[in-house]
Parts: structure tokens; C-alpha cells; sequence
């Protein structure tokens, strides 16, 4: 289906809404084995013209590979069967859809995830799905990947993708604390990849990405790696709305590697591992070119710095980060008749470093700060489905995940008098190291009852537990949800889950607050409560409606009650985005989607709505002023990364050797201003682009050259400008920028 189609699915292996017995899929490997007993029996009538042993051979190795195939098959389809959607809403998006994505293989994964219902585009890579700040659960291949830090960079290489669903809405038992949505990622695999492949992609913005995929099978053992490379002059949105950001160059490495070993037909073992390291400068604003200008309204006295001298222009900041991700996810899976089960021990860890730039920061912030944060993260996950009786498929789990958080900073700052005026122009130094831990767990039984042919009830209940060096929590939520198909071309889907989102551990203590007090360093209060659990009571209703075989539309509805709901900010230069919370909070909203495929062509068209609502910040209540903070206490609030309307839309062309698209992304602005009272901008990007594939190619296989021209009109639209509750920097989108790609297959 297209990435604009809703499926409301009791088991992603079929979308029906109806169960596929583990007996129909264990006959599958049959028919291989009968295929090849024919053909040894055709090549034995040969034997007189002196073929029949090359084509008993040939015989046995095209089995062999079918075999390898079908076992490939129907492990994949066991494994969706322990990790189904069950009433969820679950937007699919394949191959073709990410080939008629701006850039296709080459684009960034927050693209992909922005061409579905009820997400939307904000600054450093983010997306929100429907009203939350983050929230959302990545699993590769059904296991969960820890999470990380909350940086410039998009770890998930789009390269990797087979496919990709966002499963949101009323989540069945098996997914626990990130809830706003799972992207769940399936990756390529040696099967998967027709040949191996080496691209190169470049244009706007001195892009240069130079790529290379391989895979293939050998015995029981299935391989994919892909490495890239990319260097560009836009690696953080630009904070002014000049064509190019000044100091925005970002050089990046990915790896991904898939391994897996078909131990017999009904067991495998898989790794998983990833590596990136990201560099990226932090750009500076046009508006301070001139050290003169009215926009600097202080600029501190440093000793033995003349801040009029040309060097010291803003133009010639030099802040930089550094970012590193690293996490290797080991799987044995199996599948004995009735019973499916994969067990995944994993680990995790992630590092970024912002390095400043000492004088300059020291003019115009009064803060010189070396920032050095990092996540090492270690777990367990079980998953199990048994179908118990011919109506009932139970399902039961355990995660469990061990995680540390560090942050080191070595900071200069100047101090200040009572009334926070600098008192002297010698920087102090000040160090501070602190650290946090916490403990995730949870544990999860439920029941897939087939009350009738068109008629899923799937119930269930899940414990967590979140316990850390700042809080201890827990609770018991109750989930169920109802999915009818009151005729083949009708779906209707209503349920109920109870929610418990922790906060990434990353606390600030009082001593640390204390620590920089009287300096230009200090917190803008010393209220410093810790962020607690978010607990939400959370309820959707849709349908899915074929019109025609070829046009299929979704509608879905939905509603959030939270209690100490959660956001995250960005509180200084260095992207580090720390959490707080609401004591109230609701979201509601609702979507449509649709899809329409016939012959070459295709078409989608999303929309979606959403409004928030919460009231008293009651955590990490340091950085913000008492004045935002006085009046968020009595007033209900909008959050910042409220795109109160977002609509997405695209058509495209594609046979054999071609392919044409033209896509469509709307936004109506994100929040902005004091306590959030004002709104950025709408606005419309449309994009182009076209791939040929030429096949008679000597030496090789196939070679596809791509254009694509994003935001073809050179739309400028400002996702931020600075303002806005937990808002640092201001923020523009991409202007125009064509760019073009080979791939050569051998």
C-alpha cells in the first residue's frame, strides 16, 4: 500500500484482519521440494544426450536456492506474527514509495516518515507524530533499538530499508514506554538485493555522497552491508533566510551490516550492527555579521580581547559538534508449530561533543562551555506468540535495559554582580560532572480472540517499571483493541491503551545549578524537580474503505489525557535537547489518507489535524523565566511543535526503465513567542524529479541516473525563529537545491 493508506491489520502478515494458522505456513518449503524431484526426474530422461548430470546439478542448485527462499519467507512471516499491529494504525511504506521520495535512497529517513498522515517537519532532522515531541520506539527487524541522544544527525540510513512501517494509534500490549509511534524497519537483505550496488549523489550545496551496497547468500548464511559517506554545506538548518547559512559544513560515515544464519528451517540467528560518526559546524547568523549592529543588545568585556577587531566578527564563530552512534542487536529466532518466539540481547552506545569557540563565545554569549555527553545502553528482549486454541493466539513478553548517561562540562564564564551585571572581564573556570542512571522494564500478556471471521478483539495488560537516580515508578496498563471488516472492501477499528513514558535520563542536579550561580552562566531560577513519568489514557477509532480495487481511502480519529507529559527543549548552543513536563496535558486530532494506483501511475494525498493543550511546567523548571513560568501555571498553552494543519501529496510515473514524480509537503506553522502564543509562517514546498535506467550496459547490470529539484519554487519558510518555550535558535528550511545520482548495479 501506499504511504498514504492506513491499515488497520490484526496481523501485518495479512491485512485483512484475519489470523494465518502457523500450520498453513509451515507447508510452504513443499512445493520447492516437489519442484525439484521433478526436474531430477526430467533431467534422468537426458541422460542418454550426455546432460542429465549438468542439468541434475542445475536441478538441485535452483531447489536449494527456491528452498533457501521459502524458508527466508516464511521466517520473515513468523516473526510479523510475534510483533502484529492488532488494531493499531499502521501507515506501510515500500520501495516504491521511497523511490518517488525527494533524493529516494539518497534521502534522509525524516523525509520518508514525513509523506505520512499526522507528521510533521521541524528543525535538526525532527518529526512529530501527531503532537508529541519525540516519543517514538525504532525497532530493526522487530527489535527495539535503545535510544539515544537527542543530536543533529539521523542515524537510520535509508539505504537500509526493504520497508518500513509507522504503527501509532492504540498500540497492542507488546509496545511499552516510547508510545507517540513505532517505526518498525525491515531491512535489505542478501535475498532482498537483486545485485550489489555503488551510487553517487551530489549537487546543491557542494553535495557529495559517494555509497556502496552488497549483499548475497552463500550456504545458510545471508549478508547486506552498505557504507556511506556524505559531505555538504547544509548540515544544520540555516538561522537566517540567506540562500546559504555561513559555517553549516557536515561530514558524516555510516555502516550497517546484516547477518543471518539459517540454522534449519524453522531457526536463524541475525546481527545486526551500525556505526556513525557525524561532524558538523554550528552556522551563525547573518544578522551579527556586522559587531556594530542594534540586533546585539550585550557584548561582554574579555580580557586581552579587542572586540571590535575584524577577527572576532560573529561571521567567524567556530562552534562544531561531534556526534557518534554505535549498537550491535543479536537475534535467535524460532518457529515449532504453534509456538514463535525471538529472543534479542543488544547494546548501545552514543556520544556528542560540542566543542566552542572560546573568545568569540566569550563576546557575545558571556559563556564558553565544552560539552561532552554519552549513553551506554544494555538489554534483553522476549517476544513469544502461541496460538493456544483454533480463536485464541496469545502473546507474551519481557524487555528489560540497563542504561547510563554522563555529562562533562568544562565551562568559562564571567561573574556577575547582584543584579546580574558582568563584575569582571576575567572568565572563571568552572567544571561539572555529573552522571545518571536508569533501569527500564516491562512485561506484557495478551490475547488475539477471533470472535468471528470479521470480528478481532485483541486485549491484553502490560507492567513497566522505570527506576533511576532521580525517580522510581511504575504502572499497570490495561490496552484493547476492536478491528471489524463488515465487508471486503470496509475496515473499522476502535480501541482504548493506558500509557507510561519515562523520560530519558539526563537530570541536572541543585548542585550543579548551584555551582554556576552568580555568573553569566547562572540558571534563570533554582527550581529544579525532576521529570517524571508521563501517564496518558489514550483512545482511536478509524476506517480503512476501498472505493475501487485501484482507490482506497483512511480516515482516523484520536484522543490523549496525559499527566506529566513530557517535551524536550534545546537550553543553550550545543543541541543536546534536554526533557520537562506538563503537570496537564491533551492532544486530539484526527487524519486522512488515500491512495490511488493504476497501470504506471500513482497518487497519494494526506492530511491531518492536531491540537495540543498543557498547563504548570513541574520539572527542570531552571530554564525557563519566572515570568513563562508564572503564566503557564494558570494558562492552558499550545506546545511549541503544534503544526496545527499538515497536508502531504504526490503523483508519479513509473515503468520498466522510467520514472516521474512530482511531490507536495505543506505546513501551517509551528508554535512560537511567549508561553507559545504566536505561530511561525505556513507554507508549501513542491518538489520534482525523474530517473531513467538503462539496461543494455556492457560489463554490468543495470545503471539508473536520477534529477530531483527540491523546493523547485525556492520557497523560503522559516520552521523557527528562536522563540517558543524550550526554543534556542531560529531555524529555515532548505531553499531550492537539484541534485543528481548513478547507481550502477554489478
Amino acid at each position: 500500500m501506499s504511504v498514504g493508506l492506513g491499515c488497520f491489520s490484526v496481523d501485518r502478515a495479512r491485512a485483512d484482519g484475519t489470523a494465518q494458522s502457523p500450520s498453513a505456513v509451515t507447508n510452504k518449503p513443499v512445493p520447492a521440494l516437489a519442484k525439484r524431484d521433478s526436474a531430477r526426474r526430467s533431467a534422468r530422461k537426458d541422460a542418454k544426450a550426455g546432460t542429465a548430470g549438468a542439468r541434475v546439478a542445475q536441478a538441485d542448485a535452483a531447489a536449494t536456492s527456491s528452498e533457501h527462499i521459502n524458508v527466508i519467507g516464511r521466517l520473515n512471516q513468523e516473526r510479523a506474527r510475534i510483533f502484529p499491529g492488532l488494531g493499531s494504525v499502521d501507515y506501510h511504506i515500500d520501495q516504491h514509495q521511497i523511490g518517488v521520495t525527494p533524493g529516494g535512497q539518497n534521502a534522509a529517513f525524516n523525509q520518508i516518515l514525513l509523506r505520512v498522515p499526522g507528521v510533521v517537519l521541524d528543525s535538526y532532522g525532527e518529526v512529530h507524530v501527531r503532537g508529541e515531541h519525540g516519543g517514538l520506539t525504532y525497532r530493526v527487524n522487530g527489535v527495539l533499538l535503545p535510544e539515544g541522544l537527542n543530536g543533529f544527525g539521523q542515524e537510520l540510513d535509508t539505504r537500509i530499508i526493504q520497508s518500513v512501517d509507522l504503527l501509532t494509534g492504540t498500540l497492542p500490549a507488546q509496545f511499552g514506554f516510547r508510545t507517540a509511534g513505532v517505526v518498525d524497519v525491515t531491512t535489505k537483505t542478501g535475498d532482498s538485493l537483486k545485485h550489489n550496488q555503488v551510487s553517487l549523489y551530489g549537487g546543491s550545496y557542494n553535495t557529495f555522497v559517494p555509497s556502496v551496497q552488497l549483499g548475497g547468500q552463500h550456504g545458510k548464511l545471508d549478508y547486506f552491508t552498505t557504507l556511506s559517506f556524505t559531505r555538504n554545506n547544509i548540515g544544520i538548518e540555516n538561522p537566517s533566510n540567506t540562500f546559504r547559512a555561513i559555517h553549516d559544513v557536515t561530514e558524516q560515515e555510516k555502516a550497517f551490516s546484516y547477518l543471518s544464519y539459517h540454522i534449519d528451517d524453522v531457526s536463524r540467528v541475525t546481527l545486526l550492527t551500525s556505526a556513525s560518526y557525524a561532524d558538523f559546524e554550528i552556522p551563525n547568523s547573518f544578522k551579527t555579521f556586522d559587531v556594530n549592529s542594534p540586533d546585539y543588545t550585550t557584548i561582554y568585556d574579555v580580557a586581552g580581547v579587542n572586540p571590535h577587531d575584524p577577527s572576532m566578527n560573529w561571521a567567524k564563530l567556530d562552534d562544531s559538534q561531534t556526534e557518534q552512534n554505535y549498537y550491535a542487536v543479536l537475534s535467535y529466532q524460532r518457529t515449532t508449530g504453534k509456538l514463535n518466539f525471538q529472543a534479542s540481547p543488544y547494546f548501545r552506545y552514543g556520544r556528542i561533543d560540542y566543542t566552542p569557540d572560546r573568545n568569540r563565545d566569550l563576546i557575545y554569549q558571556g559563556v564558553s562551555e565544552h560539552e561532552v555527553n554519552d549513553f551506554t545502553t544494555g538489554g534483553m528482549q522476549f517476544d513469544l506468540s502461541y496460538e493456544v486454541a483454533p480463536h485464541h493466539t496469545l502473546r507474551a513478553g519481557l524487555l528489560g535495559q540497563y542504561t547510563s548517561e554522563r555529562l562533562d562540562t568544562n565551562t568559562l564564564a564571567f561573574p556577575v554582580d547582584a543584579v546580574g551585571n558582568q563584575s569582571s572581564n576575567v572568565p572563571v573556570r568552572l567544571i561539572d560532572n555529573t552522571g545518571n542512571w536508569s533501569v527500564e522494564a516491562g512485561a506484557y500478556l495478551q490475547d488475539e480472540y477471533k470472535i468471528a471471521r470479521n470480528l478481532t478483539f485483541n486485549y491484553g495488560i502490560r507492567y513497566d517499571r522505570f527506576a533511576s537516580s532521580f525517580g522510581n515508578e511504575g504502572q499497570l496498563s490495561p490496552r484493547a483493541n476492536m478491528v471489524w471488516k463488515p465487508s471486503p472492501t470496509t475496515t473499522l477499528h476502535i480501541g482504548y491503551s493506558r500509557y507510561f513514558a519515562p523520560p530519558s535520563p539526563q537530570y541536572v542536579y541543585p548542585s550543579t545549578l548551584a555551582r554556576f550561580a552568580g555568573t553569566t552562566n547562572a540558571a534563570a531560577n533554582m527550581i529544579d524537580e525532576a521529570t517524571k513519568v508521563e501517564k496518558s489514557n489514550y483512545v482511536d477509532g478509524g476506517i480503512l474503505q476501498r472505493i475501487t480495487p485501484e482507490f482506497q481511502i483512511t480516515l482516523d480519529a484520536y484522543a490523549k489525557w496525559a499527566h506529566d507529559l513530557t517535551d524536550l527543549g534545546q537550553f543553550g548552543r550545543a543541541v543536546i535537547l534536554a526533557p520537562f513536563s506538563y503537570k496537564r496535558g491533551k492532544v486530539y486530532g484526527a487524519e486522512f489518507g488515500s491512495s490511488w494506483k493504476h497501470g504506471p501511475w500513482s497518487l497519494f494525498g494526506n492530511f491531518s489535524y492536531v491540537k495540543t493543550s498543557a498547563r504548570d511546567i513541574n520539572s527542570a523548571q531552571y530554564q525557563f523565566a519566572s515570568d513563562e513560568l508564572a503564566y503557564i501555571q494558570t494558562h492552558a498553552i499550545q506546545l511549541d511543535h503544534q503544526g496545527e494543519f499538515t497536508a502531504t501529496a504526490g503523483a508519479s510515473w513509473t515503468t520498466k526503465q522510467d520514472m516521474a514524480y512530482v511531490d507536495l509537503v505543506y505546513g501551517y506553522g509551528l508554535r512560537s513567542g511567549f508561553a507559545n502564543l504566536e505561530k511561525e509562517p505556513e507554507y508549501d514546498v513542491f518538489n520534482i524529479g525523474y530517473q531513467h535506467t538503462f539496461t543494455k550496459v556492457p560489463l554490468g547490470h543495470d545503471i539508473k541516473v536520477r534529477a530531483d529539484v527540491v523546493n523547485l519554487f525556492d520557497k523560503r519558510y522559516q520552521l523557527r525563529d528562536g522563540s517558543g518555550v524550550g526554543i534556542y535558535q531560529a531555524q529555515y528550511g532548505q531553499r531550492r537545491g537539484t541534485f543528481f545520482s548513478v547507481v550502477s548495479e554489478f
